[in-house]
């Protein structure tokens, strides 16, 4: 019965057939197309980007028109601030993902968490930009580099809650009550067992965390704003290289337009390289 089924004279499996073959090609089409345009970007930003990429790049400071210079006093004040976000972020989110995972089941707390989580994960950058300019900026009355790790660690909440939670959610409860028969308190059980099986994946949403804000531009133009100079003080204006490849693009200088270009290609293959960490060094 099942070979005389799957055969072309049957109606049902002549329509299904066709149905399969309409969806592949479809899939397929899409897919050449949207990697079309990724590979198009990436071409684009190593032709104009690379030939700008030397040494001098990463140990000069951002130069005035027709001179020589680097980047350095932006790539300096986008891993100090990324690297301040991402450790203000990462502990909340992993904690509050914990509490979803662990001691959510009951009650309207979580599922409204998890809503508001979502919300917030997709909400634009600039939202969260003008939200540390009206809490912080406004009230100190100038910008720093304190209220671009602020923005940015706002960021990473959502994602590194979205993992913590669903990685979490994947230990087998056979593990929880095993270590409940043996007397374990939850708390130690959560740290010694359900973090030990979930810390691949926790890592993971972390890198990616860390992919996203390290391109983000607008929460910075409300928050740290840039600075021509070299600077380590947090609590002024501090460069970074997402708004300095916004400012040196739009410029009419071609030695600005220069450097933007090598500041795109820093940053689209610092946030390749962490995906490709991300979903290949962390994976089993």
């Amino acid at each position: 019965m099942a070979q005389s089924a799957l055969n072309m004279n049957n109606p049902i499996y002549r329509r299904r057939n066709f149905t399969n073959k309409v969806m592949l090609t479809t899939s397929m089409v899409t897919l050449v197309f949207g990697l079309f345009w990724l590979f198009w970007i990436i071409l684009t930003l190593l032709t104009k980007g690379a030939p700008a990429l030397s040494f001098t790049l990463f140990t000069e400071i951002t130069p005035p028109p027709g001179q020589q210079g680097g980047l350095l006093n932006a790539i300096f004040g986008s891993v100090l601030m990324a690297a301040i976000g991402t450790v203000i972020g990462t502990p909340i989110g992993i904690l509050a993902g914990t509490y979803l995972a662990e001691y959510g089941q009951k009650g309207w707390l979580a599922p409204a968490t998890r809503f508001l989580n979502d919300v917030l994960l997709s909400a634009p950058s600039i939202i969260i930009g003008l939200f540390i300019y009206a809490v912080y900026v406004a009230q100190v009355g100038h910008y720093s580099g304190w209220a671009g790790a602020l923005a940015l660690s706002i960021l990473v909440i959502p994602v590194v809650v979205r993992t913590t939670d669903n990685m979490l959610l994947l230990v087998p409860n056979s593990l929880r009550e095993a270590t409940a028969a043996l007397g374990c308190p939850k708390w130690r059980m959560i740290l010694m067992i359900c973090y030990r099986a979930a810390k691949t994946g926790i890592m993971t949403g972390v890198l990616l965390a860390i992919a996203r804000i390290s391109g983000e531009t607008a929460p910075l133009l409300f928050t740290a704003l840039s600075n021509q100079f070299m600077s380590t003080n947090m609590n002024g204006p501090m460069a970074n290289l997402p708004v300095v490849i916004y400012q040196y693009a739009a410029s009419p200088f071609k030695d600005w337009n220069d450097l933007a270009w090598a500041g795109a290609t820093l940053i689209t293959l610092l946030v390749l390289g962490i995906n490709i960490l991300a979903r290949n060094l962390f994976r089993k």
